[in-house]
């Protein structure tokens, strides 16, 4: 995986390399936007790479609107108050008109209430998916601002139990992480559960940095689960997977796409996770998703196997589509209300590289629309912000993960409708 050049301290911008072609050298004005991502954490920072990659091949084909774009990064920490720092300092000292980030719906939430939709700034999210985001757009609190290319926790939810079905578990404890996400994704899998007929034994909150967390494994342990639902971040996951092994807690486990991670794979042990199966949302198994692998394998020399890595890929190039849809020294506004020129259904097709760009770019100087076609098919927000998504589940493997299996966009959804 490649690095980040000229790494500053935590929380303050990161100076990216910016690879030009000799059209792009000419240029004399560049266009900065910000990301708020965790590049602190092992599963932060290959999503942040995902950004940059999308932007250089942006750059290479002449920017957006005829000038180099710039992408000021800053360090979320998974923590709400460095993010809506980082936000501000982004929006008031870079001026940025569109904001990627963040991740955890804990850190994304605050961000679009307290910065991006009183500033007016565009606000892109490749991975919060917290159903909090949908109830405040229909209320009509997001000004349009908010997108997000990662499916709602109610896909995870549905597959999360589906699994313990088809594992024939008859009884589950749910841990998951005490912030806007995990209340969300822990609710709604207790009541998936709960509709395929499985006892939901507990529900125990995990919270930040603590010295230990005997004391919520012991209280997930007192209901005697067969199995256990993970819904939280890979260095509490670490600490608490580990203690409830030690404690004799079952090696049944159901992990949400948070922990899709190395780290949490090498911390634990793999002789621990023979028995764990993971979910997540997927691509679907069209060209353009393929492509993607192929192109993200060309820059990185590894497969794109973390979380959210297609849904940053999809969100950035969305972002500077639009950008370019709304015209040079466009506001926040006007950008989000231009997403829907280049996500048309009835737009000319264009891909997910330099030339898609480019091509769209002349589409869009005719006054025509164009229909991305990126790493997560062809991407289709509905009025809230929302995408909807097939999904998968996976199992760790001693190098990374590996598919279980498949589950169609159509089979999501006569799922979630099932358990409805």
């Amino acid at each position: 995986m490649t690095t980040f050049g000229m790494v500053k301290t935590a929380g303050v911008a990161f100076g990216l390399a910016v690879g030009f072609s000799g059209a792009a050298m000419a240029q004399d004005c560049t266009t900065k936007i910000g990301a708020v991502l965790p590049t602190s954490v092992d599963w932060g920072k290959p999503i942040a790479e995902t950004a940059q990659f999308v932007v250089d091949q942006v750059n290479e084909a002449g920017g957006v609107q005829g000038c180099q774009i710039e992408m000021v990064l800053r360090d979320s920490q998974v923590d709400p108050k460095v993010g809506v720092d980082a936000a501000k300092a982004l929006v008031d000292l870079d001026g940025v008109q569109v904001l990627l980030g963040a991740v955890s719906s804990g850190v994304s939430m605050p961000i679009l209430t307290s910065v991006t939709v009183p500033a007016g700034v565009a606000q892109f999210s490749c991975c919060s998916s917290s159903g909090a985001f949908t109830a405040l757009a229909e209320e009509g609190k997001t000004n349009g601002l908010w997108f997000r290319t990662f499916a709602t926790s109610g896909v995870q939810a549905a597959v999360g139990a589906k699994v313990a079905k088809d594992q024939g578990y008859k009884s589950v404890a749910v841990l998951y992480k005490n912030d806007d996400w995990g209340q969300d994704i822990g609710k709604l899998v207790a009541e998936n559960l709960k509709a395929h007929g499985i006892e939901v034994t507990g529900s125990v909150a995990i919270n930040d940095a603590q010295p230990s967390y005997r004391a919520e494994v012991t209280e997930a342990l007192a209901g005697e689960p067969e199995a256990i639902y993970l819904a939280i971040y890979p260095t509490e996951g670490s600490s608490v997977v580990r203690e409830w092994v030690s404690l004799g807690g079952t090696q049944n486990m159901i992990l949400a796409n948070s922990l899709k991670s190395d780290e949490f794979r090498d911390n634990v042990g793999l002789q621990y996770l023979g028995n764990a199966h993971g979910t997540d949302t997927a691509s679907p198994r069209v060209e353009s998703a393929d492509a993607f692998v192929a192109s993200y394998k060309a820059r990185f020399a590894s497969e794109p196997n973390g979380p959210g890595l297609a849904n940053s890929y999809d969100a950035t190039m969305i972002a500077l589509l639009a950008m370019e849809a709304a015209g040079k020294d466009a506001r926040g506004a006007d950008i989000a209300a231009a997403v829907s020129r280049v996500t048309d259904p009835a737009g000319t097709p264009v891909t997910a590289d330099a030339a898609g760009f480019a091509a769209a770019r002349d589409i869009l100087a005719g006054g025509g629309s164009v229909l991305y076609q990126g790493a997560t098919g062809n991407v289709r927000f509905d009025a809230n912000g929302d995408v909807s998504a097939p999904a998968v589940v996976w199992t760790f493997t001693e190098t990374g993960t590996e598919e279980a299996s498949y589950i169609t966009l159509e089979e999501v959804d006569a799922l979630m409708a099932s358990t409805n």
